[in-house]
Protein backbone atom coordinates (compact mmCIF):
# COMPACT_ATOMS: atom_id res chain seq x y z
CA UNK A 1 0.00 0.00 0.00
CA UNK A 2 3.11 2.35 1.16
CA UNK A 3 4.66 1.63 -2.13
CA UNK A 4 1.36 2.60 -4.35
CA UNK A 5 0.62 5.70 -2.47
CA UNK A 6 4.18 6.96 -3.13
CA UNK A 7 4.27 5.87 -6.71
CA UNK A 8 0.87 7.80 -7.17
CA UNK A 9 2.35 10.10 -5.40
CA UNK A 10 5.46 10.97 -7.67
CA UNK A 11 3.50 9.76 -10.88
CA UNK A 12 1.02 12.91 -10.16
CA UNK A 13 3.66 15.34 -9.86
CA UNK A 14 5.44 14.07 -12.48
CA UNK A 15 2.40 14.65 -15.11
CA UNK A 16 1.29 18.23 -13.46
CA UNK A 17 4.95 19.23 -14.33
CA UNK A 18 4.28 19.40 -18.04
CA UNK A 19 1.81 22.12 -16.97
CA UNK A 20 4.09 23.82 -14.29
CA UNK A 21 7.89 22.54 -14.81
CA UNK A 22 8.70 24.19 -11.79
CA UNK A 23 7.41 21.00 -10.05
CA UNK A 24 9.56 18.57 -11.11
CA UNK A 25 12.84 20.83 -9.05
CA UNK A 26 10.37 20.65 -6.17
CA UNK A 27 9.65 16.96 -7.26
CA UNK A 28 14.11 16.64 -6.81
CA UNK A 29 13.90 18.20 -3.82
CA UNK A 30 11.85 15.49 -2.04
CA UNK A 31 12.89 12.84 -3.56
CA UNK A 32 16.54 13.67 -2.63
CA UNK A 33 15.45 14.35 0.86
CA UNK A 34 13.19 11.20 1.67
CA UNK A 35 14.94 8.66 -0.79
CA UNK A 36 11.11 7.21 -1.10
CA UNK A 37 12.92 4.29 -3.01
CA UNK A 38 14.67 3.40 0.15
CA UNK A 39 11.41 3.68 2.10
CA UNK A 40 9.38 1.62 -0.35
CA UNK A 41 9.14 -2.21 -0.80
CA UNK A 42 8.33 -3.01 -4.20
CA UNK A 43 8.57 -1.51 -7.55
CA UNK A 44 9.89 1.91 -7.02
CA UNK A 45 12.64 0.08 -5.70
CA UNK A 46 13.46 -0.96 -8.87
CA UNK A 47 13.49 2.29 -10.20
CA UNK A 48 16.21 5.03 -10.72
CA UNK A 49 13.89 7.47 -9.58
CA UNK A 50 16.17 10.01 -8.17
CA UNK A 51 18.63 9.91 -11.29
CA UNK A 52 15.07 10.18 -13.23
CA UNK A 53 13.27 13.16 -11.72
CA UNK A 54 16.91 14.59 -11.66
CA UNK A 55 16.85 14.64 -15.84
CA UNK A 56 13.33 16.10 -15.59
CA UNK A 57 14.26 18.68 -13.49
CA UNK A 58 16.53 20.11 -15.83
CA UNK A 59 14.75 19.16 -18.68
CA UNK A 60 12.05 20.92 -17.69
CA UNK A 61 13.55 24.13 -16.91
CA UNK A 62 15.74 24.77 -20.27
CA UNK A 63 13.05 23.16 -22.46
CA UNK A 64 9.97 24.51 -20.96
CA UNK A 65 10.65 26.84 -18.15
CA UNK A 66 11.02 30.97 -18.74
CA UNK A 67 14.35 32.00 -17.81
CA UNK A 68 13.39 35.71 -16.93
CA UNK A 69 15.76 36.69 -14.33
CA UNK A 70 17.90 33.42 -14.40
CA UNK A 71 21.42 34.80 -13.59
CA UNK A 72 24.81 32.45 -13.07
CA UNK A 73 26.38 34.11 -9.70
CA UNK A 74 30.24 33.65 -8.64
CA UNK A 75 29.10 32.01 -5.36
CA UNK A 76 27.34 29.04 -8.28
CA UNK A 77 30.67 29.73 -10.02
CA UNK A 78 32.49 28.30 -6.69
CA UNK A 79 30.14 25.41 -6.51
CA UNK A 80 30.84 24.30 -10.33
CA UNK A 81 34.74 24.77 -9.45
CA UNK A 82 34.74 22.46 -6.54
CA UNK A 83 32.45 19.85 -8.70
CA UNK A 84 35.30 19.88 -11.44
CA UNK A 85 38.10 19.54 -8.45
CA UNK A 86 36.37 16.81 -7.00
CA UNK A 87 35.89 15.17 -10.48
CA UNK A 88 40.04 15.79 -10.91
CA UNK A 89 40.89 14.48 -7.43
CA UNK A 90 38.55 11.17 -8.22
CA UNK A 91 40.99 10.38 -11.27
CA UNK A 92 43.95 10.15 -9.14
CA UNK A 93 42.04 9.09 -6.47
CA UNK A 94 44.04 6.11 -3.64
CA UNK A 95 40.73 3.77 -3.61
CA UNK A 96 39.27 3.70 -7.33
CA UNK A 97 36.03 1.41 -6.35
CA UNK A 98 34.53 3.39 -4.05
CA UNK A 99 36.09 6.72 -5.00
CA UNK A 100 33.69 6.35 -8.33
CA UNK A 101 31.07 5.17 -6.02
CA UNK A 102 31.03 8.53 -3.79
CA UNK A 103 31.22 10.40 -7.00
CA UNK A 104 27.98 9.42 -7.99
CA UNK A 105 25.97 11.28 -5.84
CA UNK A 106 28.33 14.15 -4.77
CA UNK A 107 28.18 15.33 -8.46
CA UNK A 108 24.35 15.47 -8.43
CA UNK A 109 24.41 17.11 -5.10
CA UNK A 110 27.00 19.52 -6.31
CA UNK A 111 25.35 20.48 -9.91
CA UNK A 112 21.55 20.74 -8.16
CA UNK A 113 23.23 23.03 -5.96
CA UNK A 114 24.26 25.19 -8.94
CA UNK A 115 21.07 24.81 -10.61
CA UNK A 116 18.52 25.38 -8.12
CA UNK A 117 19.15 29.36 -8.19
CA UNK A 118 18.51 29.43 -11.30
CA UNK A 119 14.83 28.00 -11.13
CA UNK A 120 14.48 30.10 -7.85
CA UNK A 121 14.05 33.29 -9.42
CA UNK A 122 11.14 34.82 -8.06
CA UNK A 123 10.20 35.09 -4.19
CA UNK A 124 7.32 32.69 -4.61
CA UNK A 125 9.42 30.15 -5.79
CA UNK A 126 11.45 30.18 -2.85
CA UNK A 127 8.68 29.95 -0.67
CA UNK A 128 7.94 26.62 -2.37
CA UNK A 129 11.30 25.21 -2.22
CA UNK A 130 11.58 26.42 1.65
CA UNK A 131 8.29 24.74 2.33
CA UNK A 132 8.97 21.32 0.44
CA UNK A 133 12.67 21.16 2.20
CA UNK A 134 10.73 21.27 5.45
CA UNK A 135 8.16 19.36 4.54
CA UNK A 136 10.29 16.29 3.18
CA UNK A 137 12.80 16.66 6.35
CA UNK A 138 9.77 16.76 8.49
CA UNK A 139 9.03 13.38 7.27
CA UNK A 140 12.06 11.74 8.89
CA UNK A 141 12.29 13.99 11.48
CA UNK A 142 8.36 13.74 12.99
CA UNK A 143 9.01 9.42 13.16
CA UNK A 144 12.55 10.02 14.90
CA UNK A 145 10.63 12.09 17.27
CA UNK A 146 7.71 10.04 17.71
CA UNK A 147 10.27 7.01 18.64
CA UNK A 148 12.34 8.79 21.08
CA UNK A 149 9.09 9.84 22.68
CA UNK A 150 8.00 6.40 23.77
CA UNK A 151 11.67 4.71 23.39
CA UNK A 152 14.17 6.85 24.39
CA UNK A 153 15.41 6.12 21.22
CA UNK A 154 17.32 3.20 21.58
CA UNK A 155 20.63 3.96 21.89
CA UNK A 156 23.69 5.33 19.84
CA UNK A 157 23.28 4.06 16.89
CA UNK A 158 20.37 2.35 16.88
CA UNK A 159 16.83 4.99 16.50
CA UNK A 160 15.39 4.69 12.54
CA UNK A 161 13.16 7.25 11.05
CA UNK A 162 11.24 6.31 8.19
CA UNK A 163 13.60 3.09 7.58
CA UNK A 164 16.76 1.33 8.80
CA UNK A 165 19.41 3.18 7.28
CA UNK A 166 22.76 4.65 8.19
CA UNK A 167 23.46 6.58 5.03
CA UNK A 168 22.23 9.98 4.05
CA UNK A 169 20.19 11.73 6.46
CA UNK A 170 19.00 8.74 7.75
CA UNK A 171 22.48 8.63 9.46
CA UNK A 172 22.31 9.36 13.18
CA UNK A 173 24.39 12.32 13.62
CA UNK A 174 23.96 13.58 10.30
CA UNK A 175 19.97 13.76 11.36
CA UNK A 176 20.33 15.62 14.42
CA UNK A 177 22.57 18.61 12.79
CA UNK A 178 20.36 18.78 9.94
CA UNK A 179 17.27 18.59 12.23
CA UNK A 180 18.19 21.25 13.96
CA UNK A 181 19.85 23.57 11.16
CA UNK A 182 16.44 23.24 9.80
CA UNK A 183 14.90 24.55 12.86
CA UNK A 184 14.84 28.97 11.93
CA UNK A 185 13.88 28.12 8.61
CA UNK A 186 10.89 25.77 10.05
CA UNK A 187 9.71 29.12 12.01
CA UNK A 188 10.23 30.85 8.76
CA UNK A 189 7.75 29.45 7.03
CA UNK A 190 5.06 29.20 9.57
CA UNK A 191 5.62 32.72 10.30
CA UNK A 192 5.86 34.16 7.10
CA UNK A 193 5.05 31.77 3.98
CA UNK A 194 2.65 33.79 1.77
CA UNK A 195 1.52 29.78 0.21
CA UNK A 196 0.24 29.00 3.62
CA UNK A 197 -3.28 30.72 4.82
CA UNK A 198 -3.73 29.06 8.27
CA UNK A 199 -1.61 30.70 10.06
CA UNK A 200 -2.00 29.47 13.01
CA UNK A 201 -2.60 25.78 12.22
CA UNK A 202 0.88 26.35 10.35
CA UNK A 203 2.86 27.43 13.82
CA UNK A 204 1.19 24.69 15.94
CA UNK A 205 2.68 22.04 13.25
CA UNK A 206 6.00 24.24 13.36
CA UNK A 207 5.76 24.06 17.23
CA UNK A 208 5.62 20.30 17.07
CA UNK A 209 8.09 20.23 14.41
CA UNK A 210 10.38 21.67 16.34
CA UNK A 211 10.10 20.00 19.32
CA UNK A 212 10.68 16.35 17.51
CA UNK A 213 13.97 18.08 15.82
CA UNK A 214 15.12 18.65 19.51
CA UNK A 215 14.09 14.92 20.66
CA UNK A 216 16.30 13.80 17.41
CA UNK A 217 19.75 14.48 19.30
CA UNK A 218 18.03 13.01 22.47
CA UNK A 219 16.98 9.90 20.35
CA UNK A 220 20.42 9.51 18.90
CA UNK A 221 22.27 9.98 21.42
CA UNK A 222 24.65 12.38 19.59
CA UNK A 223 27.08 14.63 20.92
CA UNK A 224 26.99 16.85 18.06
CA UNK A 225 23.70 17.18 18.20
CA UNK A 226 23.52 18.48 21.49
CA UNK A 227 26.68 21.19 20.37
CA UNK A 228 23.94 21.91 17.44
CA UNK A 229 21.22 22.95 19.86
CA UNK A 230 23.84 24.44 22.47
CA UNK A 231 24.83 27.02 19.19
CA UNK A 232 21.14 27.67 18.02
CA UNK A 233 20.35 28.75 21.55
CA UNK A 234 22.54 31.23 21.24
CA UNK A 235 22.06 32.38 18.07
CA UNK A 236 18.53 32.88 18.98
CA UNK A 237 19.75 35.42 21.51
CA UNK A 238 20.77 37.65 18.76
CA UNK A 239 17.12 37.97 17.13
CA UNK A 240 14.97 37.74 21.00
CA UNK A 241 13.94 40.67 21.86
CA UNK A 242 13.98 40.25 25.93
CA UNK A 243 17.45 38.48 26.16
CA UNK A 244 17.96 37.82 29.33
CA UNK A 245 14.07 36.73 29.66
CA UNK A 246 15.00 34.44 26.60
CA UNK A 247 18.30 33.08 28.23
CA UNK A 248 16.43 32.83 31.84
CA UNK A 249 13.69 30.37 30.17
CA UNK A 250 16.34 28.23 27.94
CA UNK A 251 17.47 27.89 31.14
CA UNK A 252 14.87 26.73 33.25
CA UNK A 253 13.72 24.27 30.58
CA UNK A 254 16.72 22.51 30.05
CA UNK A 255 17.41 22.02 33.68
CA UNK A 256 13.21 21.01 34.04
CA UNK A 257 14.20 18.53 31.11
CA UNK A 258 17.35 16.58 32.36
CA UNK A 259 15.38 14.54 34.93
CA UNK A 260 13.78 13.18 31.74
CA UNK A 261 16.28 12.57 30.03
CA UNK A 262 17.44 8.57 29.31
CA UNK A 263 20.63 7.77 31.27
CA UNK A 264 22.41 6.32 28.77
CA UNK A 265 21.69 10.19 26.80
CA UNK A 266 23.83 11.76 30.14
CA UNK A 267 26.14 9.35 30.52
CA UNK A 268 27.18 9.54 26.68
CA UNK A 269 27.12 13.50 26.97
CA UNK A 270 29.12 13.67 29.75
CA UNK A 271 32.09 12.37 27.81
CA UNK A 272 32.17 15.44 26.01
CA UNK A 273 34.63 17.24 28.73
CA UNK A 274 37.40 14.32 28.15
CA UNK A 275 38.05 12.51 24.83
CA UNK A 276 40.14 10.18 26.22
CA UNK A 277 37.54 8.69 28.13
CA UNK A 278 35.63 7.38 24.96
CA UNK A 279 36.82 5.16 22.28
CA UNK A 280 34.71 7.17 19.98
CA UNK A 281 36.02 10.51 20.56
CA UNK A 282 39.28 9.28 21.17
CA UNK A 283 39.31 7.71 17.57
CA UNK A 284 38.22 11.19 16.15
CA UNK A 285 41.38 12.70 17.42
CA UNK A 286 43.64 9.95 16.40
CA UNK A 287 42.09 10.20 12.63
CA UNK A 288 42.12 13.75 12.72
CA UNK A 289 46.20 13.84 13.31
CA UNK A 290 46.38 11.20 10.62
CA UNK A 291 44.10 13.51 8.30
CA UNK A 292 46.62 16.29 9.00
CA UNK A 293 49.83 14.42 8.37
CA UNK A 294 48.50 12.84 5.31
CA UNK A 295 47.57 16.40 3.67
CA UNK A 296 51.08 17.19 4.08
CA UNK A 297 52.07 14.70 2.26
CA UNK A 298 49.74 14.97 -0.18
CA UNK A 299 48.73 18.60 -0.67
CA UNK A 300 46.33 18.08 -3.25
CA UNK A 301 44.52 15.52 -1.54
CA UNK A 302 43.83 11.74 -2.12
CA UNK A 303 40.33 11.61 -3.54
CA UNK A 304 37.42 9.95 -1.61
CA UNK A 305 37.28 7.80 0.54
CA UNK A 306 41.26 8.76 1.15
CA UNK A 307 40.50 7.57 5.07
CA UNK A 308 41.08 3.83 4.37
CA UNK A 309 44.64 3.97 4.04
CA UNK A 310 44.84 5.11 7.71
CA UNK A 311 46.04 3.41 10.76
CA UNK A 312 46.50 4.45 13.98
CA UNK A 313 47.37 3.42 17.86
CA UNK A 314 46.20 5.40 20.88
CA UNK A 315 45.40 5.11 24.58
CA UNK A 316 42.31 5.49 26.43
CA UNK A 317 41.63 6.15 29.83
CA UNK A 318 39.35 4.73 32.57
CA UNK A 319 39.12 6.44 35.89
CA UNK A 320 37.23 4.19 38.56
CA UNK A 321 36.40 4.27 42.00
CA UNK A 322 38.08 1.67 43.93
CA UNK A 323 38.10 1.96 47.96
CA UNK A 324 37.36 5.78 47.76
CA UNK A 325 40.14 6.07 45.71
CA UNK A 326 40.03 6.71 41.72
CA UNK A 327 41.94 4.07 39.91
CA UNK A 328 43.05 5.17 36.37
CA UNK A 329 43.35 2.09 34.14
CA UNK A 330 45.05 2.96 30.12
CA UNK A 331 44.31 0.69 27.53
CA UNK A 332 46.18 0.98 24.12
CA UNK A 333 43.63 0.76 21.02
CA UNK A 334 44.66 0.09 17.25
CA UNK A 335 42.45 1.25 14.65
CA UNK A 336 42.56 0.99 10.66
CA UNK A 337 40.43 2.65 7.76
CA UNK A 338 38.09 5.16 10.15
CA UNK A 339 36.03 7.73 8.28
CA UNK A 340 37.11 11.15 9.34
CA UNK A 341 34.19 12.06 11.76
CA UNK A 342 34.27 15.97 10.55
CA UNK A 343 33.44 17.79 7.40
CA UNK A 344 37.00 19.95 7.33
CA UNK A 345 39.05 17.02 7.76
CA UNK A 346 36.95 15.02 5.14
CA UNK A 347 37.47 17.79 2.58
CA UNK A 348 41.19 18.42 3.59
CA UNK A 349 41.90 14.70 2.99
CA UNK A 350 39.85 14.19 -0.13
CA UNK A 351 40.18 17.52 -1.80
CA UNK A 352 43.41 18.64 -0.25
CA UNK A 353 44.09 22.40 0.25
CA UNK A 354 42.80 23.60 -3.13
CA UNK A 355 39.30 22.04 -2.45
CA UNK A 356 39.74 23.29 1.26
CA UNK A 357 39.90 26.37 0.32
CA UNK A 358 36.86 26.27 -2.43
CA UNK A 359 34.53 24.79 -0.38
CA UNK A 360 35.24 27.21 2.78
CA UNK A 361 34.92 30.06 0.39
CA UNK A 362 31.31 28.66 -1.03
CA UNK A 363 29.92 28.58 3.04
CA UNK A 364 32.09 31.72 4.40
CA UNK A 365 30.40 34.01 1.11
CA UNK A 366 27.07 32.16 2.25
CA UNK A 367 27.24 33.92 5.72
CA UNK A 368 28.10 37.07 4.45
CA UNK A 369 25.91 37.03 1.44
CA UNK A 370 22.76 36.70 4.04
CA UNK A 371 24.59 39.27 6.65
CA UNK A 372 23.86 41.89 3.83
CA UNK A 373 20.71 41.27 3.37
CA UNK A 374 20.08 41.09 7.20
CA UNK A 375 21.24 44.67 6.61
CA UNK A 376 19.36 45.70 3.97
CA UNK A 377 16.19 45.12 5.27
CA UNK A 378 17.30 46.20 8.89
CA UNK A 379 15.59 49.48 9.80
CA UNK A 380 12.49 48.99 7.00
CA UNK A 381 9.78 47.28 8.61
CA UNK A 382 7.13 46.66 6.41
CA UNK A 383 5.88 43.43 5.98
CA UNK A 384 7.78 42.54 2.87
CA UNK A 385 11.29 43.64 4.69
CA UNK A 386 10.78 41.53 7.96
CA UNK A 387 9.90 38.51 5.56
CA UNK A 388 12.86 38.56 3.53
CA UNK A 389 15.08 39.61 6.58
CA UNK A 390 13.71 36.82 8.28
CA UNK A 391 14.47 34.72 5.57
CA UNK A 392 18.26 36.00 5.84
CA UNK A 393 18.82 35.18 9.44
CA UNK A 394 17.30 31.74 9.49
CA UNK A 395 19.15 30.26 6.63
CA UNK A 396 22.44 32.05 8.11
CA UNK A 397 21.49 30.68 12.12
CA UNK A 398 20.63 27.26 10.09
CA UNK A 399 24.29 26.83 8.01
CA UNK A 400 26.19 28.48 11.60
CA UNK A 401 24.57 25.30 13.17
CA UNK A 402 25.69 23.17 10.44
CA UNK A 403 29.46 24.56 10.00
CA UNK A 404 29.41 23.79 13.87
CA UNK A 405 27.90 19.84 13.31
CA UNK A 406 30.76 19.66 10.67
CA UNK A 407 33.70 19.67 12.28
CA UNK A 408 32.47 16.28 14.35
CA UNK A 409 30.77 14.43 11.25
CA UNK A 410 31.47 13.82 8.09
CA UNK A 411 29.06 15.91 6.31
CA UNK A 412 31.67 17.98 3.61
CA UNK A 413 28.74 17.07 0.38
CA UNK A 414 25.96 16.69 2.29
CA UNK A 415 23.16 17.34 -0.17
CA UNK A 416 20.50 19.21 1.81
CA UNK A 417 22.95 21.95 2.74
CA UNK A 418 24.20 22.13 -0.78
CA UNK A 419 20.31 22.93 -1.22
CA UNK A 420 20.27 25.86 1.73
CA UNK A 421 23.29 27.24 -0.63
CA UNK A 422 21.25 26.84 -3.64
CA UNK A 423 18.45 28.66 -1.85
CA UNK A 424 21.06 31.31 -0.13
CA UNK A 425 22.06 32.00 -4.05
CA UNK A 426 18.63 32.48 -4.79
CA UNK A 427 17.85 34.41 -2.13
CA UNK A 428 20.69 37.40 -2.97
CA UNK A 429 20.26 37.66 -6.32
CA UNK A 430 16.42 38.38 -5.87
CA UNK A 431 17.28 41.12 -3.56
CA UNK A 432 20.34 42.47 -5.75
CA UNK A 433 17.64 42.65 -8.64
CA UNK A 434 14.75 44.64 -6.47
CA UNK A 435 18.18 46.68 -5.52
CA UNK A 436 18.79 47.13 -8.75
CA UNK A 437 15.13 48.16 -10.03
CA UNK A 438 15.13 50.67 -6.92
CA UNK A 439 18.32 52.24 -8.24
CA UNK A 440 16.24 52.80 -11.82
CA UNK A 441 13.37 53.70 -10.51
CA UNK A 442 13.52 55.89 -6.83
CA UNK A 443 10.15 56.51 -7.32
CA UNK A 444 9.21 52.75 -6.97
CA UNK A 445 10.04 52.21 -3.49
CA UNK A 446 8.50 55.58 -1.68
CA UNK A 447 5.23 54.42 -3.86
CA UNK A 448 5.26 51.64 -1.78
CA UNK A 449 6.25 52.69 1.27
CA UNK A 450 2.96 55.30 0.65
CA UNK A 451 1.24 52.42 -0.36
CA UNK A 452 2.19 50.67 3.03
CA UNK A 453 0.98 53.71 4.81
CA UNK A 454 -2.39 53.88 3.57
Amino acid sequence: MRDLVLLAFIAAVMAMGFRRPFLWVLLYIYVDIVAPQKVAWGLLTQLSISLVVFVMAFAGYFLLDSKKGSRLSARQGLVLLFLVWCGLTTLWADYQDTAWLKWDWVWKGLVFAAFLPLTLRTRLRIEAAALVMVLSAATIIIPAGIKTVFSGGGGYGALSSLVAENTGLYEGSTLSTVAVAMIPLVVWVARFSTIITERRLAMTFAVALCFAALLVPVGTQTRTGLVCVAVLGVLSMRSARHKVLYAGLAGAVLLAAIPFLPASYTERMGTIVDHQSDQSASTRVAVWEWTWNYAKANPLGGGFDAYRGNSFTYQTRQVEEVGGTQEVTYQEVTEESRAYHSAYFEVLGEQGYVGLFIWFAIHLSGLWQMERVRRRYALREDDESRRWRSLATALQHGHVVYLVGAAFIGVGYQPFIFMMVGLEIAVNAVVRRERGVERAKPWLREAEAKVATT
